[in-house]
C-alpha cells in the first residue's frame, strides 16, 4: 500500500539530506546569514553559546563552560587535556537586587595562567548528540508522495506499542494495585542499615508474593488453593512474572496512573533479578513488555499489519467541526473495518477474533496517546509563529531575558530566545512521539542484569543511580534529529543520564512526563479564553486589565515562552540552565508560580485546576 497526501509517515533520511542539500544550493547565501547571525559571543562558551565562559582548553582552542566541558571531555584523549581558568570579577547589583546587564558590567575579564592539575571528573552519564544514530528515531513528517508503504511503519511502530489490557487482566491489576499500595518495599530496602541488604530484599519480595497470595484467596477460595496449597511460589513463577507485567503495561499506556506505586514495582523486579536474590527465591519476577508486533508474530500474524484496511481500522475519530451523522457514519466504518479483519486473519485454534480486534484497539490507542500528548507541543509551536516573529518585535510583547532579571539564568535577545524556544518545542515533540520506544529501552535499562545499580544522596534522599545506555543511545539519535530540524542548536545538548540530577531510566521518563501535565492546561486555557469572554462582565474585564482578547493570549505566551524557558529552577547549571533537561525544569518552575501571575483569574474562569493532574496548584 502506498500512502496518500497527508498521511504520516517515518521520515527518510536519505531523501531529507536529498532535499537539504538541494534547498542550500537554491539558497546558499541564506545559510552564510544564518551562520553569520548566530556568531557566539566570545566571552561566552563556545558549545551553548549562552553561558559564561569558564574553562579555556588548550588543546582545542576553546573555550567552555563547565557542563559543556565536563560532558565534550569525559573520554578519550579528550580527557587529558589542559585547561586555563577564566577568573570573573563579580557583577554589581542594582538597589533592587537585580545583577546589571552584562552591557552595564565593565569587560574585566582576565585568564589565570596556572594549568588545572586536578580536572573534576564530569558526572557519569552525560552524553552529547555526536554519534549519528537513527535507528531509534522515528520524527513523524507530512509526505507528499507516499515512498514507504504504512505497513513497514505500523511494523516498526508496533514493536513498542503493549497491548491493551483483557478483563481478566484488569482483575489482576487490582490485586497488584492493592499489594503494592501497602507495601513499604522502598522504605526498608533503599536505607543506609548494617543488616544485610540480601535478606532485606528477599524479606520484601517474599511478603508482596504472601500479599498477592492472600488477596487472590480473598477473592478467588479454589483458584487460590490450587495455586498456594503448599505456600511454594517458585510453583507459581508465571503467575507472579504476568502479575508484574501486567503493572507495567498498563502503566506505559496510561502514565498518569500508579503514579506512587509504579517505582515500588520497578525496583522489586530490578532486585529479583539480582543473582544473589534469585539463587534464594528460585525465580525473578521479569517478563519482557507484551507488544503488539510481539503477541502478533507468536501468533504468525504479522500479514495483518499489512492489510490496507488496518488504516481505517486503527483511526481516530475527530469530532470538532462535524455533524453528528458524520461521526455516526465515520464509527460505523471503522467498525466494520475492525470486524473484517477479525474474520479474515482469525486462525482456529491459533488466534481468535477477539485478539485481533485486541491488537488493533492497541494501535488505535497508541493514535490517541500521541493527541494528547504530541499535539499540545504543536499548538505552543503554532502559537509561537502565529504570535510572534524573529525579526518583528512588539515592544510590549518582546521574548528578550537577562540573566539575573525576575529569576532568569540565561541572557538572550528576542530573536535568540524565539529560536531557543522553537527547538526546545520540537525535541519535546518528538521525544513524545518516541515515548514508547524510549519506555521500552528505560525498561530494558532499569532492569539489566549487566548493570548493578548504587545508592546515591543526590540531594533530594537515597536514590538508585544506575547507567541508561540505550536510552543514551536513542537521545542521541533523538537530539540529532532536533538539530537537523532547527538547522543551528541555541544552547546547551548535554543530557543527564545516570547522574545526581537523573539517577536512573525511571527517573528520566518520569521528567519527560510532566511534558504533557504543563501543555495540555495552558493550550486548554489558550483555546478557551474566546469562549469565556463572550460573557459581557468577563470581556469588559479583560478588555480593562489587558486591552484585548489577543492582547491577553499574547501576554500569557510571552510570560511562558520567556520565564518557562530562561534557565531557572535550580541554584547551578548542572541541574538547570539550557541543558536538555534543565529547558523542562525551567517549564516546571514556571508552573510553580502561577498563583502570583495577573492573569490567574482568567485561567480559574477557563477551568483550569492545575498543572499535575489534580485539584490544586
Amino acid at each position: 500500500m502506498k500512502l496518500e497526501l497527508g498521511q504520516v509517515l517515518v521520515a527518510d533520511p536519505e531523501l531529507l539530506a536529498q532535499q537539504e542539500e538541494q534547498l542550500l544550493a537554491e539558497n546558499p547565501e541564506n545559510d552564510n546569514e544564518q551562520e553569520e547571525e548566530m556568531t557566539v559571543d566570545d566571552k561566552l562558551c563556545i558549545e551553548c553559546g549562552d553561558q559564561p565562559a569558564e574553562l579555556y582548553c588548550t588543546a582545542c582552542d576553546e573555550q567552555f563552560c563547565n557542563v559543556c566541558f565536563g560532558y565534550l571531555h569525559r573520554t578519550g584523549k579528550r580527557k587529558g587535556h589542559a585547561i586555563k581558568k577564566f577568573a570573573y570579577e563579580t557583577p554589581e547589583t542594582t538597589e533592587d537586587g537585580e545583577v546589571q546587564s552584562s552591557s552595564d558590567v565593565p569587560d574585566t575579564v582576565s585568564v589565570n595562567n596556572m594549568d588545572i592539575d586536578e580536572q573534576s571528573e564530569p558526572a557519569s552519564g552525560t552524553m552529547t548528540p555526536n554519534t549519528t544514530l537513527s535507528m531509534f528515531a522515528e520524527p513523524i513528517i507530512i509526505v507528499s508522495q507516499g515512498s514507504a508503504s504504512f505497513g513497514s511503519w505500523l511494523m516498526q511502530r508496533t514493536k513498542y506499542i503493549p497491548i491493551r489490557l483483557t478483563r481478566g487482566e484488569r482483575k489482576l491489576l487490582r490485586l497488584l494495585e492493592a499489594a503494592l499500595n501497602v507495601s513499604e518495599y522502598t522504605d526498608k530496602v533503599d536505607v543506609l542499615a548494617y543488616s544485610s541488604k540480601a535478606k532485606r530484599i528477599i524479606g520484601q519480595l517474599q511478603e508482596i508474593c504472601s500479599i498477592l497470595a492472600g488477596l487472590v484467596v480473598a477473592t478467588d477460595m479454589k483458584l487460590g488453593q490450587e495455586m498456594f496449597e503448599d505456600k511454594d511460589f517458585a510453583r507459581n513463577a508465571k503467575w507472579f512474572k504476568k502479575i508484574f507485567e501486567i503493572g507495567r503495561r498498563y502503566k506505559i499506556m496510561n502514565p498518569e496512573k500508579m503514579r506512587d506505586s509504579f517505582g515500588k514495582l520497578m525496583y522489586m523486579v530490578m532486585d529479583s533479578r539480582l543473582p544473589e536474590i534469585q539463587q534464594v527465591m528460585e525465580f525473578d519476577l521479569y517478563m519482557p513488555i507484551l507488544t503488539v508486533h510481539s503477541f502478533l508474530e507468536s501468533k504468525d500474524c504479522l500479514a495483518l499489519l499489512e492489510d490496507n484496511l488496518v488504516v481505517q481500522a486503527t483511526a481516530e475519530i475527530y469530532p470538532e467541526h462535524k455533524k453528528r451523522s458524520q461521526i455516526q457514519a465515520e464509527i460505523k466504518q471503522k467498525e466494520q473495518a475492525i470486524e473484517t479483519l477479525a474474520r479474515r486473519y482469525y486462525k482456529s485454534g491459533i488466534i481468535s477474533q477477539d485478539e485481533i480486534r485486541q491488537c488493533l484497539y492497541s494501535i488505535g490507542d497508541n493514535h490517541s496517546y500521541l493527541r494528547s500528548n504530541k499535539n499540545p507541543v504543536e499548538k505552543m509551536q503554532k502559537y509561537l509563529q502565529q504570535y510572534f516573529h524573529p525579526e518583528n518585535i512588539e515592544s510590549e510583547y518582546t521574548l528578550a531575558i537577562s540573566s539575573g532579571r525576575a529569576g532568569a539564568r540565561l541572557s538572550h535577545n528576542h530573536e535568540k530566545q524565539y529560536y531557543y524556544v522553537n527547538q526546545s518545542l520540537t525535541l519535546w515533540s518528538i521525544i513524545m512521539n518516541d515515548m514508547f520506544m524510549l519506555w521500552s529501552l528505560a525498561d530494558q535499562d532499569l532492569l539489566s542484569t549487566h548493570a548493578r545499580y548504587r545508592l546515591l544522596d543526590n540531594g533530594q534522599g537515597l536514590n538508585r543511580v544506575q547507567s541508561c545506555p540505550a536510552v543514551s543511545r536513542a537521545m542521541q539519535g533523538v537530539i540529532s534529529n532536533a538539530q537537523k530540524r532547527a538547522k543551528s542548536w541555541i544552547g546547551s545538548s548535554a543530557v543527564h543520564l545516570g547522574d545526581r540530577s537523573v539517577p536512573n531510566a525511571w527517573f528520566f521518563l518520569d521528567k519527560y512526563l510532566q511534558v504533557p501535565q504543563i501543555l495540555n492546561p495552558l493550550e486548554s486555557v489558550i483555546s478557551n479564553i474566546d469562549v469565556v469572554a463572550r460573557d459581557p462582565f468577563v470581556y469588559d474585564w479583560i478588555r480593562s486589565q489587558f486591552g484585548s482578547v489577543e492582547d491577553l493570549k499574547k501576554t500569557i505566551l510571552c510570560d511562558f515562552f520567556k520565564h518557562a524557558f530562561d534557565g531557572s529552577g535550580a541554584d547551578n547549571f548542572q541541574e538547570a540552565g539550557s541543558c536538555i533537561d534543565g529547558r523542562l525544569t525551567s517549564a516546571w518552575n514556571w508552573t510553580n508560580s502561577i498563583s502570583k501571575k495577573p492573569y490567574l483569574k482568567i485561567f480559574l474562569l477557563c477551568g483550569f485546576t492545575g498543572f499535575n493532574g489534580t485539584d490544586g496548584f
